[in-house]
């Protein structure tokens, strides 16, 4: 059986998702779920873009002990020595080079012509390859490029050293067959002594970025490219585990095998999902709320008699557990930390001393703790002073058919603010009191409660985006809380720490 490799991009093309900033230290915890759950290679980001993808880059570069680790660059010298010095304490770096080959590209983009194109690649993946052993190379929207040009550009790559040519479908503009084809085609036509890896690399603005990263497969790629959750600029990229999903239970017909983990798919999902601020339709196949679920009087005949009649993927398979947490406030350090050892986490003594304090601050006010919620304290831990800034108390006064009170405290090291403000509700005086604190005006895009758990004892997870008035940057901010207005007010101050550190408000 063939072996097809997984190539993550969650944190960089599915940070690029309009209003997603992971921190390093997100980034650092996302990078070790995805080695859990066997992704091969995870591109940890695009290190000249800033010096936070830099630093990120290079503590993933650290963190991960299987993984390859690539870094984005362009075809400029000064991209290629970033990503190696971000790249020079990775037990196996890549780094992925790009240049835009379409004719729309070249002429209003790059405005350059076609041999200059050539020119480019040939030098700098060349460059690239007296620095990495592991060479990547991608012409840009080549779904939108002449085949005789992207055989030409592809060819050029290989004979200046990269064994590995990914196809990116960058518009979302190819449809399986037309796809399929391209990688048949080069395959077919380039000349190399050594093995060559082709990829694919699929957004999803028609809907078809699975079944073309499918079509790839057929068509003789060895590699797939894509995000969790198939987040990523507008309409987001191939979503890795509906690809992980195909080839295991259609084993008989793609004839492959990956290095996928399927039980830790859900958790995987899920972590994501919390971290990026993007929710999980309930729609979603593999992973979504209802992927398991079945209403109809005729399904649920079916499935009572043999689930096979309804169900192809049992919700065990990606690490969907029926059984429920019985963690409460009687519950021990060590039933908890052994809890916590089980759902897979490596916690360190001082972390693991503050998750307890706040599981039990949790347990005394919910019946049970749910695996759920545990989850949620570990994603969200640390989340609240990453940026410096904590919440530290919300006082709110509340009258009826009139404006609404709040005074806000939040503490940065040994210093307390405090500011007071009304509104005409709650959440809107508490907003406006963080905003005094700081002596910002942006603007509130999106706010979004989700409850964790159902029942009256949920946890309250709260989304805000926020949008600079001056330099338009969105950020976006998460707060976890048993009380709604508690949650809203850490999200906020979470998104309004992130635009005040990178300078962008006045």
């Amino acid at each position: 059986m063939r072996q097809i490799q997984f190539f993550d991009t969650s944190l960089r093309d599915g940070e690029q998702t309009p209003g997603v900033n992971f921190n390093t230290r997100e980034k650092v915890q996302l990078a070790l779920q995805l080695e859990k759950w066997g992704i091969d290679v995870i591109e940890a980001g695009f290190p000249i873009a800033s010096e936070g993808d830099f630093e990120a880059v290079e503590a993933i570069a650290k963190a991960v002990t299987k993984m390859t680790v690539a870094g984005l660059a362009r075809c400029q010298k000064k991209d290629i020595d970033r990503a190696y010095e971000a790249l020079k304490y990775a037990v196996d770096p890549q780094i992925h080079v790009f240049l835009a080959t379409s004719a729309v590209h070249r002429e209003f983009k790059l405005q350059m012509t076609k041999e200059q194109v050539i020119s480019s690649i040939k030098a700098h993946v060349r460059y690239a390859r007296e620095r990495f052993d592991k060479v990547q190379f991608s012409p840009e929207d080549a779904t939108r490029t002449d085949k005789a040009f992207l055989l030409e550009a592809v060819q050029a790559a290989i004979d200046a050293g990269a064994t590995i040519i990914n196809v990116p479908d960058t518009v979302g503009y190819s449809n399986p067959t037309e796809y399929g084809e391209i990688f048949a085609y080069l395959i077919n036509h380039i000349v190399s002594d050594e093995k060559i890896t082709f990829s694919s690399h699929c957004h999803d603005d028609l809907g078809m970025a699975t079944a073309n990263a499918l079509a790839a497969i057929e068509n003789g790629a060895d590699r797939v490219e894509g995000t969790i959750n198939g987040i990523g600029e507008r309409a987001g990229n191939t979503a890795l585990e509906e690809v992980a999903l195909a080839l295991h239970i259609r084993k008989d017909f793609y004839q492959s095998t990956t290095n996928i983990n399927l039980n830790e798919t859900k958790r995987t999902s899920d972590l994501i999902a919390r971290l990026s601020g993007i929710a999980v339709p309930k729609n979603k196949a593999i992973v979504g709320g209802n992927a398991y679920a079945h209403e109809s009087g005729i399904h649920q005949d079916g499935v009572l008699k043999n689930p096979e009649t309804y169900e192809i993927i049992t919700p065990q398979l990606v690490g969907i557990k029926n059984n429920s947490l019985p963690l409460g406030k009687l519950s021990g350090r060590h039933a908890f930390i052994d809890k916590m050892t089980q759902l897979g986490y490596q916690i360190e003594q001082t972390e693991m001393d503050a998750l307890f304090k706040r599981f039990k601050e949790l347990a005394d006010k919910k019946k049970q703790v749910t695996e759920q919620d545990l989850i949620a304290l570990v994603a969200d831990q640390g989340r609240g002073t990453e940026n410096g800034y904590e919440l530290d108390a919300v006082q709110l006064q509340y009258v009826s058919n009139g404006h609404q009170g709040a005074v806000v405290s939040i503490k940065k090291e040994q210093e307390t603010y405090i500011a007071s403000a009304i509104g005409a509700g709650s959440i809107q005086a508490i907003y406006n009191s963080i905003d005094q604190i700081f002596a910002q005006q942006p603007t509130l895009l999106n706010y979004e409660i989700t409850a964790l758990t159902s029942g009256e004892d949920a946890q309250a997870e709260v989304h805000v985006l926020l949008e600079c008035s001056d330099s338009h940057e969105k950020v976006s901010g998460i707060g976890l809380d048993f009380d709604v207005l508690q949650a809203s007010a850490k999200a906020y101050v979470q998104a309004s720490a992130a635009l005040k550190n990178r300078g962008v408000l006045v």
